[in-house]
């Protein structure tokens, strides 16, 4: 069985409406690549990982750091569940993000200055 149909401009209305929902919803959604990190900024993860501001902070050098203090802080409060969390991290992973800022910080540190 068939609904009768609406008249032509409340359908106009409604399909309206929903475009400009599904527009705020691609908006909310899928933010622009090149938005200012927490610092202020230009975004240097353009178009790759991570989108979101909260993981961008988390990425950064002061959301490094604050994870870095939270996680002292567990393992001294609470060594075992801290250990049974740090092996639910994939170690190759964690490891290679060490490693390449570490690598980058040397290098940045060396590099000569240009004139």
């Amino acid at each position: 069985m068939q609904m009768p149909d609406r008249d032509p401009a409340a359908r106009a209305e409604i399909r309206t409406r929903l475009a400009v929902s599904r527009d705020e919803l691609r908006r909310v959604l899928d933010p622009p690549r090149n938005e200012p990190n927490g610092d202020g900024a230009a975004g240097d993860y353009v178009g790759g990982f991570p989108r979101s501001r909260t993981m961008r902070l988390l990425m950064s050098g002061r959301g490094l750091g604050t994870m870095g203090a939270v996680a002292a802080g567990l393992l001294m409060a609470r060594p075992a569940l801290a250990l049974r969390l740090l092996r639910m991290l994939p170690a190759s992973a964690l490891a290679r993000m060490i490693l390449t800022r570490s690598f980058s910080a040397l290098r940045a540190k060396h590099k000569p200055p240009t004139p």
